[in-house]
């Protein structure tokens, strides 16, 4: 096969040796991933959630540990949001953590415990989408249906030379060849092959082409143009600057819940908010602790600066040190815990990221008191 086949109009002789060169090229070049070592529903299920928005080394360790603290369905079943939260803590999107937790109590009371091999019953369920029910189909039933995501729009974009796979006419093309590719046999391995192609040969910049097995099914390739296409554009952040306070009493730190409701619900913050557009961070500091806590600052020092970036905007997080006048005694959705308590709240990744800054800082002060003791003594 010298020339080019147009895969969007593919016959069958050359769909097998397309699907024959890519489970070869598979076979030997796929990364030695956790979840590609079991055929367990449920595990599979967990790492397909986790990789949503999420790359492949970031969710390993959360992939592991999660199996560690939720072995199976059961286990997941019985646990607390809480919990649930804590333990997605980092991964974002946390409707994901929440529609496991809902999915997990279906699986147990409806179908003792298992997940079912039934695409339509699978739509049905929190957090199953298209992508989610067709992965599961595949990877843990073996049945021949397909999945598209990141990495496989933008290998058929190149495959099919399509600029722009968002618009409708570039999916309904990709849905009818995927259709026509998915194999009865190894399905599983031949959507995890795309994908895993895209991850490391079709890659957004600077494609490998020379080492991709199915270039002479792709139209990019043959136009020269692999490296534009699929049309890119920067994305633009909506930006917005956040004051946090960071009270202390003693060794406890304040902290408070987010309101329900948003990507955010039910996690733990530092009080604060957003800085409106005639507002220093430090007049914003001071208006947020008065509207939530109804105290005025009486002193602030600038700790530091967490930039974070989310689906459609980044968030700069500024985090004062502040000494309010008295607290009022009641503190509804608010609570005083230690570092070490706060360890096991569920928070932003921004936020955790003060928490970090605030463990090296008590350390450092640790260490400089054992310094003079030693000294003095």
């Amino acid at each position: 096969m010298k020339e080019r086949v147009d895969i969007s109009q593919i016959r069958r002789k050359d769909a097998a040796v397309f699907r024959k060169r890519l489970l070869h090229w598979y076979a030997r070049n796929k990364r030695d991933l956790p979840w590609r070592k079991t055929k367990d529903s449920y595990r599979i299920w967990i790492s397909e959630v986790m990789l949503q928005q999420t790359t492949v080394k970031a969710a390993v360790p959360y992939y592991e540990k999660w199996l560690k603290i939720f072995p199976d369905i059961k286990a997941l079943s019985r646990a607390t949001e809480k919990k649930v939260l804590k333990t997605w803590q980092g991964l974002g999107f946390y409707q994901r953590a929440r529609s496991l937790l809902l999915a997990s109590k279906i699986f147990s009371e409806k179908f003792n415990g298992q997940i079912p091999d039934n695409y339509d019953r699978l739509l049905r369920l929190p957090g199953f989408g298209a992508y989610t029910a067709g992965a599961l189909m595949s990877m843990a039933f073996q049945k021949p249906y397909p999945v598209v995501e990141a990495n496989i729009k933008r290998v058929f974009s190149r495959l099919l030379c399509k600029e722009e796979p968002k618009s409708p006419d570039f999916k309904e093309s990709l849905k009818n060849v995927l259709k026509r590719l998915v194999p009865k046999r190894r399905p599983g391995d031949f959507n995890q092959a795309i994908m895993e192609l895209g991850a490391l040969v079709c890659r957004k910049r600077h494609p490998g082409c020379l080492m991709c097995p199915v270039k002479c099914f792709c139209l990019a390739y043959e136009r020269g143009v692999q490296e534009v296409v699929p049309f890119s554009q920067k994305k633009n952040y909506e930006t917005f600057s956040v004051a946090a306070g960071i009270i202390r009493q003693g060794k406890r730190y304040l902290i408070q819940k987010r309101p329900d409701g948003g990507p955010l619900a039910g996690l733990w913050e530092f009080p604060g908010g957003k800085r409106l557009d005639n507002e220093t961070l430090e007049e914003c500091l001071e208006r947020e602790i008065l509207e939530e806590l109804g105290v005025r600052v009486k002193k602030k020092r600038f700790l530091m600066q967490v930039v974070h970036y989310y689906t459609r905007f980044k968030i700069r997080l500024s985090a004062f040190q502040v000494v309010p006048e008295k607290m009022p005694d009641k503190l509804f959705g608010r609570r005083w815990v230690t570092l070490r308590q706060m360890r096991s709240y569920p928070f932003p990744s921004g936020s955790s990221r003060i928490v970090d800054y605030l463990e090296k800082e008590e350390n450092a002060l640790k260490g400089n008191h054992r310094g003079h003791r030693e000294k003095t003594g």
